[in-house]
């Protein structure tokens, strides 16, 4: 098992924003998937330390994830925010970004090319790429750090159906070219259906349901076509 939730709650502000939550998240592609405002992005954070519940645990690959340092934990569990966050200079200078931080060879070409974008972008000035070629950079960020999972807090929210669609078609790729993990946070019950093979529904700061994302999301079924004898 990649994560287990061991009845963790977490408060922010005196407001109980996750309550007993008991949740576990294989190897692969997990869904987060509720409302706003469920808590789904808060658990997101618990999974790599960048907050630490009230109580309960949080364990990865069978340690508490308080075991970790901060910073290696979260070299190997990177987080894609929700909008991008780039730095001033080019698509190198970002990619470059966290291995340099680390002491760390990378390939920007490779990472670009895994997140799905030309690698001649390069030594592009990264703030006057689209909004959906920021987010993949942030993306290609990430991977420069040879994570062993990625966590994406609504990585498509900002964009449009085709900017979404190039992203949802990234992941998927990415995970069948590499042996990363991926756990995305949505809102959007049709794309936990199109990425995830696992979903962990969340409602008010509680699971409210987890299991196979086929079993959990079925396919609407099929619209009946209208004959002529339904319209006389």
């Amino acid at each position: 098992m990649l994560f287990e939730l061991e009845e963790v709650t977490y408060s922010r502000g005196g407001n109980v924003v996750l309550r007993d939550v008991s949740a576990r998240l294989p190897v692969g592609a997990s869904s987060l998937l509720g409302p706003s405002g469920s808590g789904k992005s808060t658990l997101l954070r618990l999974l790599n330390r960048l907050a630490d519940p009230d109580a309960g645990r949080v364990i990865y690959e069978g340690r508490d994830v308080r075991e970790y340092d901060p910073l290696a934990l979260r070299r190997e569990v990177s987080l894609v925010p929700q909008l991008p966050a780039l730095i001033d200079g080019t698509v190198h200078d970002n990619v470059a970004y966290g291995p340099r931080l680390a002491g760390r060879s990378f390939n920007a070409r490779t990472c670009l090319e895994l997140a799905g974008l030309d690698p001649t972008i390069e030594d592009r000035d990264a703030a006057k790429l689209s909004v959906g070629e920021q987010q993949r950079v942030m993306l290609a960020r990430a991977i420069a750090l040879e994570p062993r999972v990625l966590l994406l807090d609504e990585p498509t929210s900002a964009l449009d159906q085709a900017a979404r669609d190039a992203v949802e078609g990234t992941l998927g790729r990415l995970r069948a070219r590499t042996a990363i993990s991926l756990v995305v946070v949505t809102h959007d019950v049709a794309q936990a259906r199109r990425i995830a093979d696992h979903v962990a529904r969340i409602d008010a700061g509680r699971v409210i349901a987890q299991g196979p994302a086929a079993e959990l999301l079925p396919e609407p079924p099929e619209p009946e076509l209208a004959t002529a004898e339904d319209a006389t």
